[in-house]
């Protein structure tokens, strides 16, 4: 057996004893198990996973262990993957990771929140991003939040890289999910561009995360601040308040959800003229997965949904100007409101929009995949079954949920079944699911009204 030791410090050198309690493996306090297979996923920084199932069973005689002792705080962690560590010590980047996982698991504990009761979302995200010291009121504020897959193409990395690159001259900070592909290219791409341009200051490199796609998306080694968000829903929230502009890259039902889950808010009416700069992009290969999308939209919500974003192929200058143009425009719309630079409150998010999916066989069945509401309802049940959907393919709940009972099924009006089952064999077409070389087995079936 290994034993590795490392000393937090700052404000979680210290912890109260329920603190310690609630995340100890002696004690099996009540956030141990999730404490642990965070820190596991932290551990496991820059690995190629999207299969948290596999990642959780490959390192079963892993354990970690909070000890409060005269000198503060100290955590031991008990077979640790090998490549977290140099001649038995910690990689530093990887123990600020730790650092962040034992700082937001605890939080969790602190707050008692019920997350089933009409909480105030908004302000509990901003507490939480507030505690991961994220707010920087001493810069400009310049935050683009990039989303797109995990299992992408060599070309439509180094496409992003130079989004990145062109983002980083500029001095425009990063914001992603924080896992591999999509979320590592623009902020590797970065961080040359800050440093060919700026002597002053680094490039802010966040990751959004939650406790349930975390192991299957462990950080890439270019996070620079990790924050763990209590479940999907408020990730979604905190990159939309906490962003200036939007990008999207190419990615599979994860980005679909994503996609859904913006265009759902810029379509409530409240929302209208609260500006949210929205892009799509990719290289000149990808051009026909934009139009898939496009034409996805268009055919659940009209033409008319395509004011809301911005296609531009193959330019990373050009995404990155229009970016520039974006936060201009944003700056300006906060100082007339007297809204904050630093994180969006004015942004209308309605209950249904927030409270948590609870992804089980009846849940997804009972989904309203009908185009007969308002626009921004058909958005939200869209944007869950794409999230119940990768929840089958790499979450630990919704992998064994789909092993035991088989895949989810969803119901809905004829042609917009048939356009979901047509976006999603592009997906495994393109091989934009999983990073896994075996042949995709769908975790849902389509059923049609």
């Amino acid at each position: 057996m290994s034993v590795s030791t490392i000393w937090p410090n700052g404000a979680m050198a210290l912890l109260s004893q329920d603190e310690a309690d609630c995340i100890s493996h002696t004690s099996q306090g009540e956030l141990y198990d999730l404490y642990r297979n965070c820190s596991l996923a932290v551990l496991n920084s820059g690995a190629l996973t999207d299969n948290s199932k596999e990642l959780l069973e490959h390192f079963e005689d892993f354990e970690i262990d909070v000890v409060r002792n005269e000198r503060g705080l100290k955590i031991e962690l008990l077979n640790p993957p090998e490549s977290a560590l140099v001649d038995g010590v910690v990689i530093k980047t990887i123990q600020n990771h730790l650092y962040a996982v034992l700082r937001d698991i605890v939080q969790l504990q602190s707050l008692k929140v019920n997350f089933a009761d009409n909480i105030d979302t908004a302000n509990l995200i901003f507490k939480i991003l507030r505690n991961a010291q994220i707010f920087n009121t001493n810069i400009k504020p310049s935050l683009a939040v990039c989303w797109g897959g995990h299992s992408i193409s060599q070309h439509e990395y180094d496409y992003a890289y130079d989004v990145g690159y062109q983002l980083g001259l500029r001095e425009i900070d990063i914001c992603t999910g924080c896992g591999p592909g999509i979320m590592e290219a623009p902020m590797e791409g970065s961080i040359l561009g800050f440093n060919q341009q700026s002597a002053d200051r680094r490039c802010r490199r966040i990751g959004l995360t939650e406790p349930s796609i975390i192991a299957a998306e462990p950080p890439n080694p270019r996070v620079s601040d990790l924050v763990i968000l209590p479940d999907i829903e408020k990730r979604l929230e905190a990159f939309v308040r906490l962003g200036h502009v939007l990008i999207v890259f190419p990615g599979g039902p994860g980005t679909a959800e994503e996609l859904l889950y913006i265009l759902g808010i810029k379509l409530i009416k409240e929302n209208r003229s609260n500006p949210i700069p929205l892009i799509l992009t990719g290289s000149k290969e990808n051009e026909d997965y934009f139009k898939s999308i496009d034409a996805f939209l268009k055919y659940c919500f009209g033409d008319e949904i395509s004011k809301y974003y911005k296609i531009i192929i193959d330019n990373p200058t050009a995404v990155a100007i229009e970016v520039k143009k974006g936060l201009e425009t944003v700056i300006e719309h906060r100082g007339f409101t007297h809204d904050s630079f630093y994180y969006n409150w004015t942004l209308e998010i309605p209950h249904i929009l927030q409270e948590p999916f609870d992804v089980t066989h009846e849940n997804m069945a009972k989904l309203n995949l009908h185009r007969d509401q308002e626009p921004w309802k058909f958005a939200a049940e869209l944007r869950r079954a794409f999230s119940g959907i990768v929840s089958g393919n790499v979450k630990e709940y919704g992998i064994n949920q789909v092993k035991k009972h088989g895949p989810f099924k969803l119901h809905g009006d004829k042609d917009i079944i048939e356009e979901m089952e047509k976006l999603m064999l592009s997906f495994i077409e393109q091989h934009r699911i999983t990073l896994s070389s075996k042949k995709y087995t769908p975790c849902y079936i389509f059923e049609k009204d």
